[in-house]
């Protein structure tokens, strides 16, 4: 005791015991930081070590290492500076100050309020999802990738990571261009041209996302300075757009008596609607870019706080500027205008005058008829507009400035972080160099460099039209698939699940998931079916490779639900002929060392019914359950691994024939190994075999047992306790798994057994490497009926619905076979007690009570010699077949276990091909009725 009390006093004063013992800790946090990424547990003492308080016990405690007084600790940010401001800045974009006007000229004030709304109501409730999902533990930088690859699996986050990262790229390209095209305009006014509009065009775009590369490279304080500068500007610009109240009180009263403003007839048609509406949610989209930065959790003081309230409050007071804004043009400026200050009406005298200013005194007849008007909602940009109703107009150029370069900035950052993540879980080949990331905040310089040379190439082509719509559905598919992983991690009701966020809905969730889909085809089909088809095509690189990670995703909950709930189903119905699958229980011992049986079983089970590899542990072993499930997985072969300590194979087998499995899903077929060396083996040994098979037959089970002639073991090539885990790659050949060709599958069919020895290999048919193989039935006939009895067979067969139409009588098995052969196998487990004068059986018993006696011997001969005479037609029928199998027989309680061993030794001998002794529970397998 004292020697642990040391122990406990030697390690730091944060890790306290309990009152039960001086080794079992307090709940602490340090000791879950392994369920982490890149995180290491500080050392929970086992149970092991627990209940051996009193022994020396060594206990590595890992020291936490003291932050060196240089080293600074990363950037944190509150939730303004970090969220609500960054989520501003990406939804007050240039669409504000170059689109909306015209939106209000073309809808009128309602419905342009009405499209704002409906883009705010798809934002908000993604919003809301995304706050449960980042509370729902920790969140590491990689944002909506993050979120959705550990919530639906690598399947789903993999493709939205690729994507979603190209399109961050691709959306700083567009938000640059924005930029440079007011530039350029800016430069065409002053008559300042550097080369052509085109080229001008190209080298401002460069120029730009080159200083927005080098503001990234500085790190996040930059970053957050220049994002905090330019949404004061924003704020600014977009108050000063108001600032004359009493000129929108008086436009509003003039605008409520001209209804016709508010809602334009020309949007009755649907079509045009829907034209204007992703303009706006165009906008809105941006929301997400907020995401991707690592600002979502690591450079948070209080993510669960921080990322709920300031996204929440950054849709408030976006969506207020944008409606105010959207009333405060539709009510000071008219339609169409011509900028004449003379073209008035002169008196009451409407007639002929044609337009909204017609009741305002203004008569614009003339322009709006020619289609030549200058001024107005329709033919001004929204940067005119704006400037036209605010108290200083170049403030609003600086606005649309501060708006893409925001945004354009945003994406410079957010692209390259998702990338890393992406990169660093290993799901695709060739991009783990982008994974490095550099200083306090962990920096992706290359990802940064490389989404640099994407957005200068698209730059360079200067026309982003056909790209847009694919941004656009790029975005939407991800607000779809954040909202579905809400919902589906909702409805699984895993434990997991315990987000702090707590006003969300999963039914609002689906909804959301359901309009962004719907949304995705209704703006632009075809970039949806695009969007669509690259997701499909990295889904199923995914699937394919099945890269190894386990991040407890929904998905996985989903899964355990839907078969505990199907299995808890199945246990009520009742079981039927029709329906009937071999489910196996195959004792293998360690899998890798069988791979023979393995993969002979797991070519008729593998999509069709269950497969246990049951491993009975008689002595100490260190063989690794997860080294096992690693090496079936590699082989392809779908299976249970299930160690079981027990003393010997009998109580081993006994024990998982009636514990494995659950419901239903148990096994009803054992397949084992032939004894080989059963004339090695110890008395002992032979009768723990052969009372495994008879407690098989006793528990109603079918049976298969494989001998191949160089045996089953391969205990040269692999040793599972020398093999590492890593090297589970290694995989030894068998002949199961060579295309079997034309070579035919023998069925001796002696007894009918329900049709299990028909079934196997019918199953192995339907099989790629045996499809083209010839079933061949022998059956026992007598040669005056033998086309009678074949012709029955064949009919049989058909009515089974089995392709087997080679059907053999065998006319000659009652011959008397060449039965010395036999006789001297089994003369040394023989008594010989008549030729032992004096001594009774019962005393030679006494010490070789497993051997035959005279008597047993002359009682089983008729027997023994039809089992020879068997062997001989095998033989003679199969030698070049590619698998025998052949009906066991079932042994009398009477026959000794020696003599029933050297039966299934003689049936299989002398074959250079498995062979398959197999014997149904004599219940029906195959029937040839519909109900």
């Amino acid at each position: 005791f004292s020697k642990h009390f040391l122990l406990s006093n030697s390690v730091s004063e944060s890790r306290r015991s309990s009152i039960y013992s001086t080794l079992d800790l307090v709940p602490q946090l340090e000791n879950y930081t392994s369920t982490l990424p890149h995180q290491r547990s500080r050392g929970r003492p086992s149970l092991e070590a627990l209940r051996k308080t009193f022994d020396v016990i060594t206990f590595t405690v890992q020291q936490e290492k003291e932050p060196s007084p240089q080293q600074k600790a990363p950037v944190r940010f509150g939730w303004v500076t970090g969220v609500m401001i960054r989520c501003m800045l990406n939804i007050w974009g240039v669409i504000l100050f170059l689109r909306l006007s015209w939106i209000v000229s073309q809808a009128g004030i309602l419905l342009t309020c009405l499209i704002i709304l409906m883009s705010v109501t798809v934002t908000s409730v993604t919003a809301l999802s995304i706050s449960a999902i980042a509370t729902n533990g920790r969140v590491t930088s990689g944002g909506a990738y993050f979120m959705i690859s550990r919530s639906l699996g690598p399947e789903m986050g993999g493709p939205i990571g690729m994507v979603f990262s190209f399109a961050n790229a691709l959306a700083c390209a567009l938000n640059t261009i924005g930029f440079a095209e007011v530039v350029t305009d800016l430069m065409k006014e002053f008559g300042v041209v550097m080369v052509d509009s085109v080229n001008d065009l190209r080298i401002v775009g460069v120029i730009t996302v080159t200083v927005l590369l080098v503001i990234s490279l500085a790190g996040m304080e930059w970053e957050s300075k220049v994002s905090t500068y330019l949404h004061c500007r924003l704020v600014f610009m977009i108050v000063e757009a108001d600032e004359s109240p009493h000129i929108l009180l008086f436009a509003l009263y003039q605008t409520f008596s001209c209804a016709s403003l508010f809602f334009r007839p020309s949007i009755f048609s649907l079509q045009f609607f829907w034209s204007l509406f992703p303009t706006i949610l165009w906008e809105h989209l941006f929301l997400l870019v907020k995401r991707n930065r690592p600002l979502v959790s690591l450079d948070t003081e209080d993510p669960a706080v921080a990322i709920p309230k300031g996204t929440l409050m950054a849709i408030l007071w976006t969506t207020i500027s944008y409606l105010g804004i959207a009333i405060t043009v539709g009510s000071c400026v008219l339609r169409d205008a011509s900028g004449n200050m003379t073209d008035i009406l002169m008196g009451n005298i409407t007639d002929g005058c044609v337009g909204l200013g017609c009741k305002l005194g203004w008569n614009f007849t003339e322009c709006i008829e020619s289609h030549s008007c200058k001024y107005g909602l329709a033919n001004n940009s929204s940067n005119q507009v704006l400037g036209q109703v605010s108290g200083l107009s170049y403030l609003i150029t600086a606005g649309v400035f501060a708006a893409s370069l925001s945004s354009a900035l945003g994406f410079l950052v957010s692209a390259p972080k998702v990338f890393q993540c992406l990169c660093r879980d290993k799901i695709y080949p060739y991009i783990e160099f982008f994974a490095k990331g550099y200083g306090k905040n962990d920096e992706p310089l290359r990802a940064y460099l490389l989404c640099y040379l994407i957005a200068v190439a698209f730059i360079l082509i200067g026309d982003l039209n056909i790209i847009a719509p694919l941004i656009s559905n790029f975005f939407l598919c991800s607000y779809a698939l954040i909202n579905f992983s809400c919902f589906h991690a909702s409805i699984t009701n895993s434990p997991g699940w315990r987000p702090l966020f707590h006003y969300y809905s999963k039914w609002t969730a689906l909804f959301g998931a359901v309009v962004s889909v719907v949304l995705m085809f209704l703006l632009t089909w075809w970039a949806a079916v695009i969007t669509f088809t690259i997701l499909l095509f990295l889904f199923g690189y995914i699937n394919y490779n099945k890269p190894k990670v386990n991040w407890g995703s929904s998905v996985q909950a989903g899964t355990y639900n839907l078969a505990l709930s199907y299995s808890a189903s199945l246990s009520g119905v009742e079981d039927h002929v029709k329906n009937f699958r071999p489910q196996c229980l195959v004792l293998t011992g360690p899998p890798n060392q069988r791979p023979a049986l393995v993969d002979f079983v797991g070519s008729f089970t593998k999509h069709i019914s269950l497969m246990i590899c049951g491993d009975i542990i008689t002595v100490s072993s260190s063989v690794s359950g997860t080294f096992m499930s690693l090496w079936l997985n590699k082989r392809k072969v779908r299976s249970f691994y299930t160690p079981f300590s027990a003393v010997s194979l009998r109580a081993g087998a006994q024990h998982l024939l009636q514990a494995t499995g659950l419901g239903k899903l148990k096994p009803n077929t054992l397949v084992l190994g032939f004894k080989t060396n059963w004339r090695e083996s110890s008395p002992e040994g032979i009768d723990d075999y052969i009372n495994t098979i008879y407690d098989t037959f006793d528990s109603n089970n079918g049976l298969c047992i494989l001998r191949m002639m160089d045996g089953l073991d391969i205990f040269d090539q692999f040793d599972v306790d020398n093999v590492p885990v890593k090297d589970n790659t290694q995989q030894a050949k068998t002949v199961f798994q060579n295309d079997q060709g034309k070579k035919t599958i023998d069925v001796y069919w002696i007894a009918d057994d329900g049709g299990l020895t028909l079934l196997v290999p019918y199953l192995l048919t339907r099989r790629k490497r045996w499809h083209s193989s010839k079933v061949r039935v022998f059956i026992v006939g007598d040669e005056q009926n033998m086309e009678e009895g074949r012709a029955e067979m064949v009919a049989l067969l058909k009515r089974f619905r089995l392709d087997f139409n080679d059907v053999i009588i065998m006319t000659d098995s009652e011959k008397y076979p060449q039965a010395r052969k036999f006789a001297d196998s089994v003369d040394p487990f023989r008594l010989h007690d008549e030729q032992q004068e004096g001594v009774s059986v019962e005393e030679l018993r006494q010490t070789a009570p497993w051997k035959i006696s005279d008597k047993e011997f002359e009682v089983f001969k008729p027997k023994s010699a039809r089992i020879v005479r068997l062997n001989e037609i095998i033989r003679r029928n199969s030698q070049h077949a590619a698998l025998v199998l052949v009906s066991l027989p079932v042994p009398h309680t009477d026959c000794p276990r020696v003599l029933f061993m050297a039966w299934m030794d003689t049936l299989t001998c002398g074959l250079h091909c498995p062979t398959v002794l197999i014997r149904g529970n004599q219940q029906s397998v195959l029937t040839f009725y519909c109900q």
